[in-house]
């Protein structure tokens, strides 16, 4: 069998053989799938996999949708399980209370190429990365079309769309670092413009910006980017410059032609903390999502128990 090539980078798109693959054009059964895809290390209840989707009709009637969306899934990735089997034999392995995505499958996702390009590097400088990882990275970032499921507003992937658009902007602040080391002006900052289309107010970024003007010879360039650093911080923050920016704006300032200095090494232990912090954040977030998935199934339960009280006073 042919192998699935999945996208979830900007709108979800399905194909084969370089081809649009058919029989994945139903709402649900897209978000069914994303969501188990994005998910693919664990099993999942069917019961909880009901409520998330269907969540505004009865159980029973979400657990019917459910079946069939996962029938469709099935045949529409070429191997439908047998009748009554509910075993697996597509992308899906299905039990009787319980579904996963089969990790036999052959199925090929962008959103699973990007984070492994991220494990690869998260722990390691741009300055320090060599070759492969960069040109790794670079084909990382080159994935992401867009933000995740672009058009699906569910409450689990806010939360997806979230994390995934944070390891983009540390992806891209690794590559532009590992330019500014290798003195490549022009890629530098167009991987720093990335990072700032996302985060306007991200000042290590802009910071970058501005050695890589001043070091590529384009003074004028470096300080026109503080003044929109300066803009940036006051508007979205209400903050004036880190000490480092006004340093820098400073040196630049006052320079008098003399050749461009070597890039500002920020040190390691500068970036190594920041990626502790949103190491930190991450953790924290995940929890909070755990929490509040524990919550919606609960009220969700309760909400359903009381409509069919209502539909059958007896």
């Amino acid at each position: 069998m042919s192998v699935l090539k999945i996208h979830l980078f900007g709108r979800f798109c399905v194909s084969r053989n370089e081809e649009p693959a058919q029989g994945f054009d139903v709402y649900k059964e897209q978000e069914l799938l994303s969501y188990l895809l994005l998910n693919r290390t664990r099993p999942h209840s069917r019961e909880a996999l009901a409520g998330m989707l269907w969540g505004e009709v009865s159980t029973e009637k979400a657990k019917k949708y459910l079946r069939q969306a996962l029938w469709h899934l099935q045949n529409a990735a070429g191997a439908p399980p047998p009748v009554g089997s509910g075993g697996g034999g597509g992308v899906l392995l299905v039990g009787h209370d319980w579904v996963q995505m089969d990790p036999r499958a052959e199925v090929w996702l962008d959103v699973e190429v990007f984070e492994r390009a991220f494990m690869a590097v998260h722990d390691s400088g741009g300055a320090e990365l060599g070759a492969e990882r960069v040109e790794a990275l670079q084909a990382a970032v080159g994935l992401y079309r867009g933000d995740l499921l672009e058009g699906l507003y569910s409450d689990w992937c806010f939360y997806e769309r979230e994390r995934l658009q944070n390891m983009l902007l540390m992806m891209l602040d690794k590559l532009t670092s590992h330019c500014e080391a290798q003195q490549q002006f022009e890629l530098g900052l167009l991987y720093g413009s990335q990072i700032l289309r996302f985060d306007r107010a991200r000042e290590r970024t802009h910071r970058q910006l501005m050695n890589l003007q001043y070091m590529s010879g384009d003074r004028t360039a470096a300080l026109r980017q503080y003044e929109r650093c300066v803009s940036a911080l006051e508007e979205e923050l209400d903050v004036r410059p880190d000490k480092r920016t006004v340093a820098l704006y400073q040196r630049i300032r006052s320079d008098g032609g003399e050749p461009a200095p070597a890039p500002v090494q920020e040190g390691p232990r500068e970036a190594e903390a920041e990626a502790t912090s949103l190491a930190e954040v991450l953790r924290r977030l995940t929890q909070i999502q755990g929490i509040l998935s524990d919550v919606q199934q609960r009220v969700g339960k309760e909400i359903k128990a009381v409509r069919l009280a209502l539909e059958d006073p007896r």
